[in-house]
């Protein structure tokens, strides 16, 4: 009897299909090991799944993940869910889940939810029937809807802490601390904090973050915005950062970091000379633009790659963590967008200089450990 996981491969006229058993007799091993192989690789020797998958490519033998799907109700799909296709940001981290979801023989589908919880929410509503399980890298929808998701399919998310639901995020305290040692360090006594979207999880851990590692430093800080996270919400915030000036900056993530440098630029002002800019995330662009961007450097194809491993496991039977959320380490990446804090201050309306004890004298209106 035909086996009902095959689907023909292309051959010759008058030839038949390879099969499970084909396979099985060529690799000297149980049809019932060759079916584990692709279906629960995880169960079967990793010398021998890999020597079942060579046969299997010599021979020909493709499985149908429709057929499979009939008797395991399983289709070997995962989703991953960005809030914006476009941001770079998610392109390592959906290489990473690409690269760990092939390993086990499953396939990925992406869904760009456009920086909208309404958007992600239906295009979940359309995915989750035909997958096995979801990874959301950095939601916006609220927790209880991530709660309701995770009772339908498996669900790990990314970027962000939710109850009862396995949770996996780089360390957003230490990036923070980090940069506002580095600026400090640099002689810089006010920080601009340039926030991201409102309803982003890692914007509200990395703002906090930066209160306190201010506080802890002497420092002052305050937030503007929220702005998109992008390049032309970069720009934005250049123009809002012309009128309330400080020495250094630190951008929500790396494309904000690089609309503002952009925009500064233009007003007229010098980074790093006469204005510090940090961002999140070391994104390629990070080192392509002029001055190269100081920045805290995320393990992002590592994110997806494990967060793709555990949601595979919790398929596979086993329980998710559901405690603290697994946290990544961060690392800040220093290039030439900061430099030592200038005591020469030059208003890019008129293009003169002064001499003074700080390099802005613009007002803080919010202190460290203020809301």
């Amino acid at each position: 009897m035909a086996d009902p996981n095959t689907s023909p491969p292309i051959t010759s006229p008058g030839s038949r299909p390879v099969t499970i058993y084909d396979v099985a007799r060529q690799a000297g091993v149980a049809p019932s090991t060759v079916s584990r192989a692709f279906s629960r690789p995880g169960r079967v020797n990793a010398a021998t799944a890999e020597r079942i998958r060579r046969v299997a490519r010599d021979l020909g033998y493709r499985t149908n993940p429709l057929a499979r799907a009939l008797s395991t109700a399983r289709t070997r799909m995962i989703a991953i869910v960005v809030p914006d296709i476009g941001n770079p940001f998610f392109t390592q981290i959906v290489r990473g889940a690409q690269t760990a979801a092939g390993e086990a023989g499953y396939t990925v589908v992406l869904a760009d939810a456009q920086e909208s919880d309404r958007l992600e929410r239906a295009a979940l509503d359309r995915t989750v029937p035909a997958v096995d399980g979801v990874v959301l890298a950095g939601s916006r929808m609220s927790d209880s809807a991530i709660r309701m998701i995770s009772k339908q399919k498996p669900v790990v998310v990314l970027n962000r802490a939710v109850v009862d639901v396995p949770c996996l995020v780089t360390d957003n305290a230490r990036g923070a601390r980090d940069a506002v040692a580095h600026l400090g360090g640099l002689g810089h006594q006010q920080i601009i904090y340039v926030a991201g979207p409102a309803a982003s999880w890692a914007d509200g851990m990395r703002w906090q973050s930066l209160r306190e590692a201010a506080a802890e430093h002497d420092l002052q800080v305050r937030r503007i915005g929220p702005f998109s996270p992008d390049v032309p919400g970069g720009l934005q915030a250049a123009g809002q950062l012309r009128a309330q000036p400080a020495s250094a900056v630190i951008a929500y993530n790396d494309q904000l970091a690089i609309g503002l440098i952009r925009g500064l630029t233009a007003g007229g002002l010098h980074v790093p000379r006469q204005v510090s800019v940090v961002g999140f995330d070391n994104i390629v662009a990070a080192e392509l633009v002029t001055p190269g961007l100081t920045t805290v450097a995320a393990p992002l194809h590592t994110q997806g790659a494990t967060a793709t491993r555990h949601l595979l496991a919790m398929i596979e039977g086993r329980r998710g963590r559901t405690g603290e959320p697994a946290v990544l380490p961060v690392r800040l990446v220093v290039r030439g967008s900061t430099a030592q804090r200038s005591r020469k201050r030059i208003s890019p309306a008129s293009g003169t200089t002064s001499v003074s004890g700080s390099a802005w004298h613009a007002p803080m209106s919010t202190s460290a450990g203020s809301r």
